[in-house]
């Protein structure tokens, strides 16, 4: 186990912001983990978890100290005829996962293909695109309490997943470290190909009965076409979550706003695109300095190159206020705001 200090951050945050952290240890096994749990109270600081950071905004250096999972690991076990659980290690690619996963014709996760960011970092977004969240394949997850030491098992009830949320974003937030995350998937998954742009891609392929991999590659596809690399420019991908609104509300601001884009609900109520309400209150391919949205997808925040945390941020509240002044919507960040 080892903590360095004053530490770039750059090459772990996919905004590429010049900043640094006080002190800075990655972790590549349980051992080292437990050897740094003990070490963390001499510290007396604050202490960061991180993944690939892809979901990350530091609006500034970092005084406290950032904990860097890395642990690696992919493991098969056949359930039944039906289904194989996938267990993977807190540091491992989402998507060479979901990659593996794909490969070995296993179904479940094909539409969340090449989302940015590491396996223990998808259940407390409960991460999703295209008709799927993470949740509807997930089984378990293993984590270690920070303060005790102790590994706890997590039922998918325990972790009371919500849209782009969890328990632990919510009541346990800080307490844990999740170890690993295992997934229930399908041998012969019903593939779920309801989205427009996802039956558009497998027409212009001429597939007409699709298999996982076509899915997936599909999905690979559209994200590629209207999502920057954040290797070429920075970003955190969907900046702000798709708000929800009532059915009386849809309707009232589909009566001034005829082509509102909203998905109907289980539950009734109507989930609408937040890309779409950036755009018609004029935001997409804005840029001041180096601070953006990008010209491809509105939903998207980008670092043109020298933008710092807090330029993104004001532009954020810039177009929070101006969609609130446009539709009477209060939009939310997706991404988590580290001060």
């Amino acid at each position: 186990m080892k903590i360095e200090e004053h530490i770039s951050l750059k090459p772990f945050n996919t905004f590429g912001f010049e900043i640094e952290t006080h002190y800075f240890s990655e972790i590549t096994n349980l051992s080292s983990l437990r050897q740094f749990l003990d070490y963390l109270p001499f510290l007396n600081c604050p202490l960061l978890i991180m993944g690939a950071g892809s979901n990350l905004l530091f609006t500034g250096d970092y005084e406290g100290c950032i904990l860097k999972m890395s642990t690696k690991g992919i493991r098969f076990q056949k359930e039944n005829e039906d289904t194989t659980l996938v267990t993977a290690e807190a540091g491992e690619s989402w998507d060479t996962f979901v990659d593996q996963c794909v490969e070995k014709n296993l179904g479940g996760l094909e539409n969340l293909a090449l989302i940015p960011g590491n396996v223990g970092s998808s259940p407390i977004q409960n991460i999703g695109a295209y008709g799927v969240e993470m949740k509807d394949c997930f089984h378990s997850l293993e984590a270690i309490h920070i303060r005790t030491g102790r590994i706890k098992t997590f039922t998918k009830h325990e972790c009371e997943f919500g849209y782009r949320s969890s328990i632990f974003k919510n009541e346990i937030k800080g307490q844990y470290i999740i170890l690993s995350v295992t997934f229930r998937l399908s041998h012969n998954p019903l593939l779920n190909t309801s989205y427009g742009s996802i039956k558009a891609g497998l027409e212009e392929l001429g597939i007409t009965e699709p298999r996982i991999a076509d899915v997936a590659k599909v999905v690979a596809n559209i994200r590629r076409s209207k999502l920057p690399d954040p290797k070429e420019l920075g970003n955190a991908g969907s900046f702000f979550k798709n708000p929800t609104v009532s059915t009386f509300d849809y309707f009232r601001l589909k009566g001034t706003f005829e082509n509102i884009v909203g998905f109907n609900q289980f539950d009734g109520t109507y989930k609408l695109a937040a890309g779409w309400l950036i755009e018609q209150a004029g935001w997409k391919g804005y840029r001041k300095g180096d601070a953006g949205v990008h010209a491809q997808q509105a939903l998207i925040l980008v670092n043109y190159g020298k933008a710092t945390g807090q330029e993104i941020l004001s532009l954020s509240k810039e177009i929070m206020q101006s969609v609130k002044d446009m539709f009477g919507i209060v939009l939310e960040a997706e991404v988590n705001v580290v001060f």
